[in-house]
């Protein structure tokens, strides 16, 4: 042996006899010998083998029980009951408060009509505004009223204060620091800077009736309606809901916080008048007999809440590992690959080892985690909207993800993984096709937006113009379409007819047509390959096929050496890139020899 060779003998004794790894003499002689093969190929086999198996078969190959799948049965039914509790809760609180905000509209905003409740589209009227400087002032005025009033109102309504008296209203009006306008002769002064003046409204000093205009003079605000912006008039409100109270649910308290605007950010003319009504929920502090019932309610909402989060973070953590796991078999089959046949393992192949269904399962699990703690904070502390709508985004999600892993073991049957199957096989022309005919309708939205926009309802802006064209694309609306299209202008009315009609066909007749053409090919292709067999690669051809009587005969408990560890242990002596992962997933393994290695063959 020359010098070079007994320098890398020495090396591998060296790594060999490290506290790590205790590698024999047979270990130290594969590490080096271009005979015989680090690693057998059944060895390698069976493992690879057993990792692709689905559930059942690893059952019957090495009675390993399906922890991953039971938890995710356990946890479908637990996130699902978690969503159904928090769908019904949350559509009785937006509920509630969107009734409120209707009561607020007809106790606090002069001219409110009921037919302004129905979201009608096309609209049944236009927006609630004031056109005259005395309907602004009254309309003020009409508020105020109202507000001191409020306890004749059938709403069972009180005031913000523990001892039940009006507070002070707030007005605040945002002006430009200057801004006149002299029409006649065409001349202005103006300055863009915006400044904001508020004033409190009390009783105290107003009385139960409120002139504004009065009062305004009174604290020198001066209201230039060519200059203004937006004004705002704010005060709160205390109610409880008793809809809410059950046999072991309390009624809710709550305070909102009730915003009168008037936005006059165009200019044109048109005061828009709007109510905004912000709910926030309040401790409540009345009937004793609701007590232990409420706290039986928040014990049982707690505990589905912890419940779910566990068998995430269980759920989570298995399937953190299995991916983790997974990419070691990777790094070992590459390894095997380059030094049993001298080439590298594929990209296709190399996919192979990353198990998407568990990163959406980790995705879904991290997401209703997040959801169910929001959740626990609404149900024990104050909460707004914004919460609620948080909170339904994350469990919505992750249940909607949770769902969808059902698919993974559906696939399992012939029958329904070819659904799975071809819409994995259709996904790259999928997209390829979508990035084509989104240039398309990307062209077609800006240019009906643009030409179309200040004549038509449905092109008034960019997002209703998509709509309207996806719409369009569905068969949806279409001679609501052409028929709203405005007459002023006889060009543009015949354009329209053009543009639509085009649109129509283009994608009605063509694009959907080639895009259904697109998923039955890959269809075709699949049911074809279930026929005449799926094409294989190197890893496939060298895993080969496993029977059922094989699976069951026990080959794969045969012993520790078949485990990942015991695949990792054979490399350490050779590979010491792997060495700090064998210590992290097989540490205190004994060390077993190896079987007798087979000749190196070809994939």
């Amino acid at each position: 042996m020359d010098d070079s060779s007994q320098q890398s003998e020495n090396s591998v004794e060296t790594m060999c006899d490290s506290d790590e790894v205790q590698c024999d003499i047979r270990h130290r002689r594969c590490c080096h010998s271009t005979v015989m093969p680090l690693l057998t190929e059944e060895k390698m086999r069976r493992k690879l083998q057993f990792f692709f198996m689905n559930p059942i078969e690893k059952w019957q190959a090495k009675r390993r029980f399906p922890f991953k799948f039971v938890v995710q049965v356990i946890k479908i039914f637990f996130v699902t009951m978690q969503l159904c509790l928090f769908a019904y809760s949350r559509y009785n609180h937006i509920n509630y408060t969107w009734d409120n905000r209707v009561t607020f509209s007809h106790l606090f905003l002069k001219n409110w009509d009921s037919t302004r409740e129905v979201n009608a589209y096309p609209p049944s009227s236009g927006p609630l505004a004031v056109y005259k400087e005395d309907d602004f002032y009254s309309t003020i005025n009409y508020a105020y009223t109202g507000y001191i009033n409020v306890d004749k109102a059938i709403g069972s309504y009180s005031y913000a204060n523990e001892d039940n008296t009006p507070e002070d209203l707030t007005f605040c009006i945002s002006q430009y620091k200057e801004g006149i306008i002299h029409g006649n002769n065409e001349s202005y002064v103006f300055n863009s800077e915006i400044v904001e003046t508020c004033i409190n409204i009390s009783k105290n000093d107003v009385g139960a009736s409120l002139d504004s205009l009065q009062l305004f003079r009174e604290n020198n605000l001066h209201v230039n309606f060519s200059a203004l912006v937006r004004a705002e008039l704010k005060f709160s409100l205390k109610t409880v809901n008793f809809k809410a109270a059950s046999r072991i649910s309390a009624p809710n308290c709550y305070q909102f916080d009730i915003n009168i605007f008037f936005d006059n950010a165009d200019h044109d003319g048109q005061v828009v008048v709007g109510l905004d009504a912000e709910p926030i929920r309040l401790t409540c502090k009345g009937d004793t007999t609701y007590i232990t019932d409420d706290e039986i309610s928040a014990l049982l909402r707690s505990f589905l809440n912890y419940t779910v989060i566990a068998i995430c973070i269980i759920s989570l953590v298995l399937c953190s590992r299995a991916v983790w796991r997974a990419q070691q078999l990777k790094r070992i089959t590459m390894i095997f690959f380059e030094q049993n046949f001298d080439r590298k393992l594929s990209n296709h192949d190399q996919h192979k080892f990353l198990n998407l269904w568990y990163i959406m399962i980790i995705v879904n699990d991290i997401l209703i985690i997040i959801g169910s703690a929001i959740k626990e904070q609404i149900e024990r502390e104050e909460f707004t909207s914004d919460e609620w709508n948080i909170c339904s985004l994350f469990l919505g999600i992750g249940n909607m993800l949770v769902w969808f892993g059902v698919l993974r073991y559906l696939g399992f049957f012939k029958t329904y993984n070819v659904v799975i199957l071809t819409l994995q096989k259709a996904a790259p022309q999928v997209a390829r096709f979508l990035l084509c005919t989104l240039l398309i309708y990307a062209g077609f939205t800006f240019c009906g937006w643009l030409i179309l926009g200040p004549y038509h309802l449905k092109f008034r802006s960019i997002s209703t113009t998509s709509e309207c064209l996806f719409s369009l694309i569905n068969g949806d609306d279409m001679f609501a379409t052409f028929t709203i299209m405005s007459t002023k202008s006889g060009l543009l009315w015949w354009f329209s007819r053009v543009y639509l009609y085009s649109f129509i066909s283009l994608y009605i007749y063509v694009v959907l047509s080639l895009f259904i053409a697109v998923i039955m090919d890959a269809y075709e292709t699949i049911k074809l390959y279930y026929s005449e067999g799926f094409p294989k690669s190197d890893l496939e051809i060298f895993i080969g096929s496993t029977s059922g009587d094989e699976v069951s005969s026990g080959i794969f408990r045969s012993d520790s050496c078949e485990s990942l560890g015991g695949l990792i242990k054979d490399l350490c002596c050779c590979c010491p890139q792997i060495r700090k992962t064998y210590k992290t997933i097989s540490r205190g393994s004994s060390v077993v020899n190896n079987k007798q290695s087979s000749p190196r063959n070809s994939v």
